[in-house]
C-alpha cells in the first residue's frame, strides 16, 4: 500500500518505519523542514532503540520518504494516518489545532484530485477525545463537498517509549475503527504481517476505539498513582512497600506490571490522557472523580519526594546555597523525552529554594540543556556528562530515572566525589541495608529512611 504519515514525532516516525519495512511505501510529513532534512540524510530526531537502523534500512530500499508538501504526501496514498500532537492547554483540555491543519491541508489535497479518485482512507492514529474522527471527517466534507470519496478510521497506537519497535511489531493488539466494513478489511489486511502470533485486530466502532486508548492509559495511571499512595501509607506506618508488592502482586487477579512506586507517572500519555478524560466528563456533565483523584495523587507524589529533601536540610539551613546531583532526566529509561518528567519538576523546586543543580542522563541532556537555559551553569543548572561528574561536590544525589547503569554504581566513589551523605532514591533502586552500611543517608520511596551505621 502506499501510506502518509502526517507528523514524524514518536507515534508517526515508528508507524512509517514499521509499515515501510513489511513493504508499504511510506512518505512521512512534517512542517518542520530542518527535521524533515534530518531525515532524509538518516538522522533521527529522537532516542528509540532499534529505530534508526530500521529507517536508513528502508530509505535505502526507497520504500521510505520524507516531505513537507502536503500536495505530494497526499497525493498517491491509499491511506493518511494522522499522527500530529495532541497538547493538553493551560486548563487541561485537548488542542486539536494540528489535527484540524492535518485535516485542512488533507480535505485541500482531495479537492485538487476531484471526484473521481478512488476512496482515500483518513486514519486518524493521535489520541484524541471521543468524536474527534467524526470531526474530522466533517470538517473535510465541509471544504471538499459531497461528491468527493474518502472515508475515516481510528487507530489508537499503544506504543511505549523505548520499546516501540517491538510494541509495534509485535503488538497485544490493534484496535480499529471504522463506520464500513470494507475499512476494516483494508486495515486488517495492512496489520496481517503484525498479528500473525495469534494476537487480534479488534474491529469495532469509531467511538469505541476512541475510548479504549484513554481507558487502557487511565487504567495504567491509576494503577501508577494507587501504589504511590501504598507506598505513602507504608512511610507512615513503618511497613515496607517492596514486601507489601510482593505479597499483593502474587494475586494473579492483580498482577504486577505498573505497580512500582516512585515519583509518579511523566510523559506525553498519562499525564495528558487522564487530564482528557476528566475533561470529557465535565463536557458531558459526568464527573470523573476517579481520574481527578489519580492526577491529584500523581502530582502529589513529587511534592511529598521533595519534602524528604527539605526535611533532611532542615537544620543545615535549608536548600540555599545547597548542590543537589540528578540521576535521570528522562521521565524514563530507554528515551530521551522529558516531557513532564518528574526530574525537571524536582529540578525547578530545588533551584527556587536557592539551590544548584548538577544532572546527567544518557540521552536526554541534550533536550535537557534546551529546557533548562543551557545547562551551562547558567540559571543554576549544569548539565554533565558524566554520572560521576554530576555528583562532584553535591551535598545529596536524587535518583529520578531508572536507568541501568545507576543501578550498580560504585559508592565508595560517589562518597569521595561528594561532598554530603545524603541520596534521594526516587526509583527505590538500592537495598536499605546496603545503603546503612556504605555510610549514606538513604531515603525511598515506601520504605523507612535509612542513616550510617
Amino acid at each position: 500500500m502506499r501510506l502518509t504519515m502526517v507528523g514524524t514525532g514518536y507515534v508517526g516516525l515508528v508507524t512509517g518505519v514499521c509499515l515501510s519495512n513489511t513493504g508499504n511505501e511510506v512518505t512521512c510529513l512534517d512542517t518542520d523542514a530542518r527535521k524533515i532534512e534530518t531525515l532524509r540524510q538518516g538522522g533521527c530526531p529522537i532516542y528509540e532503540p532499534g529505530l534508526t537502523d530500521l529507517m536508513e534500512r528502508n530509505i535505502a530500499a526507497g520504500r521510505l520518504k520524507f516531505s513537507t508538501d502536503p500536495k505530494i504526501a497526499h497525493r498517491d496514498a491509499d491511506m493518511i494516518f494522522i499522527c500530529v500532537g495532541t497538547p493538553s492547554d493551560e486548563r487541561g483540555h485537548t488542542d486539536l489545532k494540528y489535527v484540524e491543519s492535518a485535516s485542512d491541508d488533507i480535505a485541500d489535497v482531495l479537492k485538487a484530485l476531484g471526484p473521481k479518485q478512488k476512496p482515500k482512507i483518513i486514519v486518524v492514529k493521535s489520541t484524541v477525545p471521543v468524536g474527534t474522527t467524526f470531526f474530522v471527517r466533517d470538517r473535510i466534507r465541509a471544504r471538499v463537498g459531497a461528491e468527493i470519496p474518502f472515508e475515516v478510521a481510528d487507530n489508537p497506537e499503544f506504543l511505549k517509549e523505548g520499546a516501540a519497535i517491538d510494541d509495534f511489531n509485535k503488538p497485544d493488539r490493534v484496535v480499529v475503527g471504522v463506520e464500513h466494513e470494507w475499512v476494516g478489511e483494508a486495515m486488517k489486511d495492512l496489520y496481517d504481517p503484525f498479528v500473525r502470533n495469534g494476537h487480534p485486530v479488534y474491529v469495532m466502532d469509531v467511538l469505541s476505539a476512541e475510548m479504549v486508548k484513554y481507558a487502557s492509559n487511565n487504567f495504567l495511571a491509576t494503577k501508577i498513582s494507587f501504589i504511590n499512595e501504598m507506598a505513602n501509607l507504608c512511610e507512615a506506618y513503618g511497613a515496607n512497600i517492596s514486601r507489601v508488592r510482593e505479597g499483593m502482586c502474587s494475586d494473579k487477579r492483580i498482577g504486577n506490571a505498573f505497580l512500582y512506586p516512585g515519583l509518579g507517572y511523566g510523559g506525553s500519555c498519562f499525564p495528558k490522557d487522564t487530564l482528557a478524560c476528566i475533561m470529557m466528563g465535565d463536557k458531558a456533565g459526568i464527573e470523573a472523580t476517579l481520574s481527578k483523584s489519580v492526577h491529584a495523587v500523581n502530582q502529589k507524589q513529587r511534592d511529598r519526594f521533595f519534602d524528604k529533601v527539605q526535611a533532611h536540610f532542615k537544620k543545615d539551613g535549608g536548600l540555599t546555597g545547597k548542590t543537589i546531583a540528578f540521576w535521570g532526566i528522562a521521565f524514563k529509561p530507554r528515551t530521551d523525552d522529558i516531557r513532564e518528567a518528574p526530574a525537571l519538576t524536582l529540578m525547578r523546586k530545588a533551584l527556587g529554594y536557592g539551590a544548584k543543580c548538577r544532572a546527567f542522563d544518557p540521552v536526554a541532556n541534550e533536550n535537557a540543556r534546551r529546557e533548562m537555559g543551557g545547562g551551562n551553569g547558567e540559571g543554576g543548572v549544569t548539565i554533565c556528562e558524566d554520572m560521576y561528574d554530576a555528583v562532584k561536590g553535591a551535598d545529596a544525589l536524587i535518583v529520578s530515572t531508572d536507568w541501568d547503569e545507576f543501578k550498580s554504581p560504585d559508592f565508595d566513589r560517589i562518597k569521595t566525589l561528594m561532598k554530603g551523605r545524603a541520596i534521594f532514591d526516587g526509583r527505590n533502586l538500592y537495598k536499605t541495608s546496603m545503603m546503612a552500611q556504605a555510610g549514606f543517608h538513604y531515603y525511598s520511596v515506601g520504605r523507612a529512611p535509612v542513616h550510617p551505621q
